[in-house]
């Protein structure tokens, strides 16, 4: 039998939050396990996104393996072309699972899994109380409640694709529970499973069981050494909501809460994998079972002055890769460069089916055998506001709004938390001078000079 796939995502996880890859402050020994029992992609990126809600596109590139240039709409209803993960997986004869947050429309979930169970529709919601919806054989997935967006301050009303509500149970316990009670139906089976489970956290609201906020004491907590009270300059982000989280100027004692949170809710998504992982083996389908767990993006919580993930530092780009399973080796890092949209024809690659046309992505399987070195430069992109480019040696981000223009450059040798920019000084000139070239050239082969966000970026540029 071909192997099982299990795909496991978090919202909000930057790459640096697991113990075991340097993150001596976080508690997480079951990811620490998953660490030491397959591959860790130590640069494993996303390119940035189309929307300040950035899982939409990022989610969207990783279940068609295309660019962030493929969806006007930010991947908010991925099109029928556009074939799917889960749906190339089925055509192979894997059964397919979903359970979690699904941010594409309603009909490219059901396109993906022919099973399914506590479902969530949306971007961000109340972690306690998730309005969720469980397989809908048609795959219409038309039921609809209604909810008053903020009952403390406004009668707007939403309505969201949900059969019911699951009060007081908090997502992360919903969805780890959902995949380990299907893990436990799958027992026996011969035909393959693909599961995936997509968790809410950690993103805000940042609420979890008290058990584990108590493991963090916010006066304990380190500031990240790249931690300001605001950015240098603005660039036209101070009205994401992400960024109205906190006061400016950002207050130490405020950031320290904010990663003590976000640390528990990170701490308790690694206590149910590890359940999860448990549920494999005691059915004995661990062996057979390709494990891998990536992130939607990252989060600033104080990284440069900012509070979110709409920029292109790498607290907010940067994402943790693992793959655990048969024949993936043990205890083993990869450094070169991978994007998030790599993951759909690498896992069809790993399932020994063959990649549709039109995918941008491309398998890692090379990279963690050693054969292939992966990409030398990554383009970077964040709505019409900001591009950049990642090479071997530096970060070029460029800055394009009402606010004006800016440019920074950071050494990504001698300055991996990006705090000094270089973009001053005379002997960075060449280089800026080198990396705009490719940056230009990249936004052609990307798809970004047709793509409208771009054209506004560069038209700007160009005045």
């Amino acid at each position: 039998m071909k192997p099982n796939i299990l795909l496991m995502i978090a919202d909000d996880q930057r790459f640096n939050t697991i113990h075991a890859l340097g993150n001596a402050q976080i508690i997480t020994p079951n990811f620490d396990k998953l660490v030491h029992r397959g591959t860790s992609f130590t640069e494993a990126f996303i390119p940035g996104g189309s929307s300040g809600a950035v899982c939409m596109p990022s989610r969207a590139m990783l279940h068609t393996g295309r660019y962030v240039t493929s969806w006007e709409d930010c991947g908010d209803d991925l099109p029928d072309s556009q074939p799917l993960l889960g749906e190339e997986l089925q055509k192979g004869g894997y059964s397919t699972f979903g359970t979690g947050k699904w941010h594409n429309g309603t009909r490219s979930f059901a396109r993906s899994f022919n099973n399914a169970g506590n479902v969530y529709f949306g971007g961000m919601w109340d972690h306690w109380n998730v309005p969720v919806n469980d397989y809908d054989p048609t795959g219409k997935y038309d039921h609809v409640l209604n909810f008053t967006y903020d009952p403390f301050s406004t009668n707007t009303v939403w309505h969201l694709p949900a059969d019911r509500i699951n009060v007081g149970k908090h997502s992360t316990d919903l969805f780890a529970d959902t995949l380990i009670d299907q893990i436990r139906a799958h027992q026996g089976a011969t035909q393959p499973f693909f599961m995936y489970g997509a968790f809410m956290a950690p993103h805000d609201p940042r609420t979890m069981p008290d058990k584990y906020s108590a493991m963090y004491d916010p006066e304990q907590i380190e500031l990240p050494d790249n931690y300001l009270p605001q950015h240098p300059f603005e660039f036209d982000i101070r009205g994401e909501r992400d960024e109205q989280l906190e006061a400016y100027p950002r207050p130490i004692s405020r950031v320290r809460q904010h990663l003590a949170d976000y640390y528990a809710m990170i701490t308790h998504i690694d206590d149910r994998v590890g359940d999860i992982v448990t549920a494999l083996e005691e059915t004995g389908q661990l062996d057979n079972t390709l494990i891998v767990y990536v992130a939607d993006h990252g989060i600033s919580l104080g990284q440069h002055g900012l509070m979110g993930k709409q920029n292109l530092y790498d607290n907010s780009i940067r994402i943790p890769m693992i793959l655990a399973g048969p024949g993936i080796p043990k205890d083993h890092r990869v450094a070169g460069k991978a994007l998030l949209l790599d993951m759909m024809p690498t896992l069809l690659e790993y399932a020994g089916l063959p990649v549709p046309d039109g995918v941008f992505g491309h398998s890692l399987l090379p990279q963690i055998a050693g054969q292939a070195d992966g990409r030398d430069e990554v383009y970077l992109q964040f709505t019409d506001k900001i591009r950049g480019l990642v090479t071997p040696d530096y970060k070029l981000i460029e800055y394009r709004t009402k606010d004006g223009s800016h440019t920074q450059l950071f050494d990504r040798h001698l300055d991996p938390d990006e705090e000094v920019d270089l973009s001053y000084t005379a002997k960075a000139q060449p280089v800026i001078a080198a990396m705009r070239k490719r940056l230009r050239e990249f936004a052609e082969v990307q798809g970004d000079l047709a793509f409208s966000q771009g054209q506004r970026f560069w038209a700007r540029e160009e005045k």
